[in-house]
């Protein structure tokens, strides 16, 4: 049943932090005139939160499967202190669009912010961008991330004293949250200069602070995360073995040893996995490889949040809630929480599909500034017109490989 409800929910004044990402599990279409899509793989019966982790990349543990199995009133109570606002403004779909309805494609605008308690929450910038898509069958779903660094017209923004112009998309979040914008002001430009960019309009929106993933992690307890190429941080360093950002391990006057995350596959505790999901100018492809390292935490957490034991803990389960509530900030354009929750309740792992921009490499115009490819442009195309299936089916090479 699809559900209607008034499409914008009233703009708050309280910006709190919130978390996100997304995850990938890739599957691999065949090619050629003669090539039909394959069967569907037998549907693995995760618990309920384990696949909004999967789906929205940080509403994690909302709480156990089990529990929520064909009761809204339980799901509310559990997504009760998620934050929600306006986070998109004129970029949400209008009526013809199909509005407020959830009887259709799905498109979510999830914004990863790596922000910083002594940062202003005015001076931030979104260098995580996916967009997600859900076809009209609502049993799969679609990440596709679009470059920190892509140029891109950011459109006038009065309270920003901006008045239009070409810069990194990136910047539009920033530009957004000046004079007291916050994030709320900073997700609805970016969401403007995505719909600008691609056509693509939202049915709603996530702001994700990387930062929230430390708790989460921590309550846990590790992640496997298996790293592809050795790595030095820029941003982290040991002080008598303690892990410090470098702005505080500078200010202890103490030696201070690099934190290197060596290649191959290991237990990381949050502040590791963080560190490492952080992590482009010395990546050998930079933001592309960060991205796909940001995805393959995303899986890491929802594998390890569906181990044996870990719904059985009722302690664990509520730091779990706990943190997913503080990590977040949700627009889900008036729709319940329960309502949008239980439209994806078929969304499993298995139906997951990262897919990258630019065939995941740097893609340069007569400038030397990066740019949407043809291609690129012509996959968002097939976002708006929920042909996304058929896009991939024919294109496998803009399925992410990564493990």
């Amino acid at each position: 049943m699809p559900v209607q409800t008034s499409r914008r929910p009233p703009s708050l004044d309280d910006h709190r932090s919130p978390i996100g990402g997304g995850p990938t599990i890739p599957t691999q279409p065949r090619r050629g005139a003669d090539a039909t899509p394959p069967r569907k793989r037998p549907r693995r019966k995760d618990p309920l939160w384990a696949r909004l982790t999967v789906v929205f990349g940080a509403v994690l543990m909302l709480t156990s499967g089990v529990a929520i199995v064909g009761s809204k009133a339980l799901i509310s109570q559990a997504t009760g202190n998620i934050a929600q606002r306006n986070l998109l403004g004129d970029a949400g779909k209008t009526d013809a669009e199909g509005g407020a309805s959830l009887d259709g494609a799905i498109d979510m605008l999830l914004l990863g912010v790596d922000a910083r308690e002594r940062w202003a929450a005015d001076d931030v910038r979104s260098d995580s961008i996916i967009v997600l898509h859900i076809p009209a069958s609502h049993d799969q779903a679609y990440l596709i991330s679009i470059p920190r660094d892509t140029e891109a017209h950011i459109p006038q923004w009065e309270k920003g004293n901006w008045a239009g112009g070409t810069e990194k998309i990136n910047a539009a979040f920033q530009i957004g949250a000046r004079n007291g914008g916050g994030w709320e002001g900073g997700a609805q430009l970016m969401a403007r200069t995505i719909k600008q960019l691609t056509g693509v309009s939202f049915d709603g929106a996530a702001i994700i602070n990387f930062g929230g993933f430390k708790n989460i992690i921590e309550a846990l307890g590790t992640v496997r995360i298996c790293v592809k190429q050795e790595v030095k941080s820029i941003h982290m360093s040991y002080v008598d073995g303690k892990p410090m950002w470098n702005a505080d391990a500078k200010k202890t006057g103490k030696p201070m040893t690099p934190v290197v995350h060596k290649k191959g596959c290991q237990e990381m505790e949050g502040w590791a996995a963080l560190d490492y999901s952080r992590q482009r100018k010395t990546l050998k492809n930079g933001d592309y490889d960060r991205q796909q390292n940001q995805q393959q935490l995303i899986k890491a957490m929802a594998r390890k949040a569906t181990e044996q034991g870990t719904l059985t803990n009722p302690i664990k389960i509520q730091q779990l809630i706990k943190a997913a509530g503080k990590a977040l900030v949700l627009d889900t354009s008036g729709v319940p929480i329960a309502d949008f929750i239980f439209t994806l309740r078929g969304i499993t792992a298995n139906e997951l599909t990262m897919l990258k921009t630019n065939n995941g490499t740097f893609n340069g115009n007569g400038a030397g500034r990066e740019v949407l490819s043809a291609e690129t442009l012509e996959m968002f195309k097939a976002v708006k017109q929920d042909k996304l299936a058929e896009y991939v089916f024919y294109h496998p090479e803009v399925v992410s490989n990564r493990q």
